[in-house]
């Protein structure tokens, strides 16, 4: 064999340390096995003579020699694994890597022409990779980028060679035809060799990658290449590659070695230049770094690439008929992006539009079962992205959630022991998040009907009070089948991934909608709260539960991160506020010890919030909502209050996150709810006996600076306004605000020593002040709220009652003139 004269530093093989997580087991194995068990002794002696030769090799034609005669001793894909890796341990991944490297900058030093370099550089590739230690090895992920450039673009040394060929055809155009076919065929001649056998098992075809140029596009008018010119990998060789990176994304970093090494980019291309097996290989390939944790990051890094793949795909769908449209159903949904993963600027509604238009007839067609699946996971991702405006008219959405409905009842009102098919969880699954997507349109839409003037706030435009109440009542059948799956449900399968799937999409009912089902909604509270608790507390493991998520397709733009059991009390916490509020479910609530799962609910997210430090803080939306379902108890349960120790608990908790949330201006919404939450259980606490503790002392300090904050008296003699830092969360503080200082009324009568806070943190002064400058303000609510304060510290001082009757008999026409209930309170003695 010609001696491969390498070129000094042409091994592209770096020091790369980092690596890939580790496979067990070869699926070749057994098969592979028999090969070998198959020879000879005196096969077998020949096999370790080659071995011992491969591993003493003193050069590459040395080297490709013996595995040479490897492959021919042991025909090609049945070396086993063992074998594999003494060659891969004699040879290395070095030499594949330089014969790539060397192809690819088409050097004639060598002695080989680049396409057999190539044949056999992939060919070692391949069949070493079918090793997944192998696969993960940092020398052979240094050679990703070259096997993506060949496929997405060809080898270029072929394009060389066209140009060259259609340069000379242009210089001498009067040259006969036979000659120009005699150069054709000794360019043949020089560039074919005789077969060459791979050198570890796999066949590599020795002669020209068969390179040819995309017609339509492919030369200007005076023959030479143009920009677009595309070169056709031989198949045999698109294959190697494609083996090599299909093996490698099914290693557990496999995906996020393919993203950071350009794959997005290069197989988008390859698809769009209608490369060798793109479409048959490439295409799955994509789906595959698409589906899983690498979905975000491609769609950040790789925008432009992936819409316009995404149009590619859905002008396919679209385009096609029958059962190849029903199969391509399960295509689809992986080259979707997350919702809000797109530019902002990108408008993905034509995309939307064509993709349910094709929907449509699918939808109501008579499937099977089997068929109807896909069709309606591929209907739950089109709504999580975009909604109902492009979905079609009001009839259709209705069917929709019909379709999802019966699905629904179908699939769990099986008997108890019955298991669900991973195909059937999907489209469960799928049809809980139809069924999410259209509850709040349904109920909006129910809810405006008093209003005879009003427009109804929902996305599904034109759809008529009778078509929601149809929606609600089939909405309500399913989730009559979801509660009757969940009391079957014990405490073995709290870990099941489809059963928090469940549990998640029940909880988004019972936050639109408590009137129904109440009975059935009371009865199941207690598997509702053990769940809950079972995941915060860390009893029920997770199980892949991101991992599970991902696989369904289940998208939420208000999940960032990986899904967690802890979620589960989160998207039960609006429920848990409803029902809180009425005296059935909230009795119910009280022996399941509620309100001490909310506090080590909040515990734990101050803690996290904590952790963060100078970070960024954003809203956690949850804490708010536990807050507002501790207030109800506090507000309706006073003798709980006083006597359950997770109150008291609550309290330490309160007295140091307040006084932090004064300084974080993004999270007033919360500071507002744990502010008016301490002065609600202050209120029903007796005077201590004992030296105030510092704890309280601490929150009330803090609490009074912060009701202090929000109203702003500096463009007095005109009316009070909302001061900047709570202008923009006014709408939900502000009824908390006011809630706050109603509740300081009850807590200066039942605890006098807070007068003194009241006078020394400058409440009393401020807000008189305030009072007497201005002409009115916001509104009555903040009135009322105000005089109701005010009165509670008159009665309670007699130095503040003094102060207040000097300033109100001052200002008999602003604001503080105007508090008829303030000034009989200053006449009470």
């Amino acid at each position: 064999m010609t001696a491969l004269a390498m070129a000094e530093g042409t091994c592209i093989v770096s020091s790369e340390s980092d690596s890939s997580g580790q496979h067990t087991g070869s699926e070749e194995g057994e098969g592979a096995q028999q090969a070998i068990d198959a020879l000879s002794a005196a096969q077998r002696e020949v096999l370790e003579r080659c071995l011992h030769t491969l591993t003493h090799a003193k050069n590459d034609s040395h080297t490709l020699a013996a595995l040479l005669l490897i492959t021919r001793l042991c025909p090609a894909g049945q070396l086993d694994s063992a074998t594999l890796r003494r060659i891969f341990e004699a040879v290395g991944l070095s030499l594949p890597a330089r014969l790539l490297v060397t192809a690819v900058r088409g050097s004639d030093a060598s002695g080989l022409p680049p396409e057999e370099l190539l044949s056999l550089g992939t060919a070692l590739l391949a069949a070493l990779s079918t090793d997944p230690d192998m696969a993960a090895h940092p020398q052979l992920l240094t050679t990703i980028p070259l096997l993506l450039g060949l496929l997405a673009d060809g080898p270029k040394w072929s394009l060389q060679k066209q140009a060259q060929h259609q340069a000379r055809q242009g210089m001498e155009p009067d040259q006969p035809k036979q000659a120009e076919d005699g150069e054709q065929s000794s360019q043949s001649t020089n560039t074919t060799k005789e077969p060459v056998q791979d050198t570890a098992g796999v066949k590599a075809p020795a002669q020209d990658a068969k390179s040819t140029t995309g017609s339509e596009e492919g030369t200007a008018e005076n023959g030479a290449p143009t920009s677009h010119s595309t070169v056709k990998l031989d198949e045999a060789l698109a294959t190697d590659c494609y083996q090599v990176l299909i093996t490698v994304c099914a290693l557990p970093r496999g995906p996020d070695q393919l993203l950071a090494r350009g794959a997005v980019p290069a197989l988008c291309r390859a698809l769009e230049q209608k490369q060798t097996l793109s479409h048959e290989k490439g295409l799955p390939l994509l789906g595959a770094l698409l589906s899983g944790k690498t979905k975000e990051r491609a769609w950040s890094k790789h925008p432009a690439e992936l819409l316009s793949l995404l149009a590619r795909v859905s002008q396919d769908f679209c385009r096609a008929t029958g059962l190849t449209q029903l199969d391509m159903c399960a295509l689809v949904p992986q080259f979707l992006p997350l919702p809000g993963g797109t530019p902002k600027d990108t408008d993905l509604t034509p995309t939307m539009v064509s993709l349910w238009v094709a929907l449509r007839p699918m939808l109501q067609a008579k499937l099977t079962p089997d068929q109807l699946g896909p069709v309606l996971v591929l209907s739950a991702c089109l709504l999580d992205l975009c909604g109902w405006e492009p979905v079609g008219p009001p009839k259709f959405c209705c069917l929709l959630v019909n379709r999802a409905c019966v699905e629904v009842r179908m699939g769990l009102e099986e008997p108890p022991d019955t298991e669900l098919s991973p195909q059937l969880q999907q489209t469960l699954t799928a049809c809980y998040r139809v069924m999410e997507a259209a509850m709040e349109q349904a109920c909006s839409s129910q809810g405006v009907t008093q209003q005879s003037d009003a427009q109804p706030q929902t996305a599904i435009t034109g759809l008529s009070l009778q078509q929601s109440r149809q929606v609600l009542r089939v909405l309500e059948e399913a989730f009559s089948a979801v509660i009757y799956h969940l009391q079957q449900v014990d405490l073995s399968r709290y870990s099941d991934p489809f059963i928090f799937a469940t549990f998640r999409s029940l909880c988004a009912w019972l936050a639109e909608e408590t009137s129904c089902l109440k009975e059935e909604v009371t009865a199941l509270l207690p598997f509702l709260m053990g769940y809950a608790r079972s995941h915060l507390q860390g009893e029920s493991q997770d199980q892949g539960l991101s991992n599970w998520m991902s696989e369904m397709s289940v998208g939420d733009c208000s999940q960032r991160g990986a899904w967690t059991g802890k979620d589960a009390l989160r998207y039960l916490l609006p429920a848990l506020c409803h029902l809180s509020a009425e005296d059935t479910p909230r009795k119910v609530l009280l022996t399941l010890d509620t309100p001490a799962l909310l506090v080590t609910f909040l515990s734990q997210g101050w803690g996290d919030l904590r952790g963060k430090g100078g970070a960024a803080l954003s809203r956690d939306p949850s804490m708010e909502t536990a807050c507002s379902a501790l207030l109800n108890f506090a507000v309706t349960e006073p003798e709980r209050v006083r006597k359950d120790p997770c109150f008291r608990s609550l309290e330490s908790l309160l007295s140091e996150a307040l006084p932090v949330l004064l300084h974080k201006p993004r999270l007033l919404v919360l500071a507002a709810n744990l502010c008016t939450l301490g002065l609600m259980i202050g209120r029903l606490k007796p005077a201590p006996k004992a030296p105030v503790e510092a704890g309280q002392r601490r929150f009330f300090s803090a609490a009074l600076r912060f009701l202090r904050g929000a109203l702003d008296s500096s463009s007095s003699p005109g009316p009070v306004r909302v001061t900047p830092a709570w202008e923009e969360w006014w709408e939900e503080a502000g009824e908390l605000w006011r809630l706050g200082l109603q509740a300081l009324g009850g807590c200066v009568k039942a605890q006098p020593w807070i007068i003194t806070l009241v006078r020394e943190e400058g409440w009393l002064n401020h807000t008189l002040t305030m009072l007497g400058s201005c002409s009115a303000l916001p509104d009555p609510h903040t009135h009322g709220a105000l005089e109701e304060a005010l009165c509670a510290v008159a009665l309670q001082c007699p130095f503040c009652r003094q102060e207040i009757s000097v300033l109100v008999k001052s200002s008999a026409k602003g604001a503080l003139g105007s508090m008829g209930n303030l000034r009989k309170s200053l006449t009470t003695n």
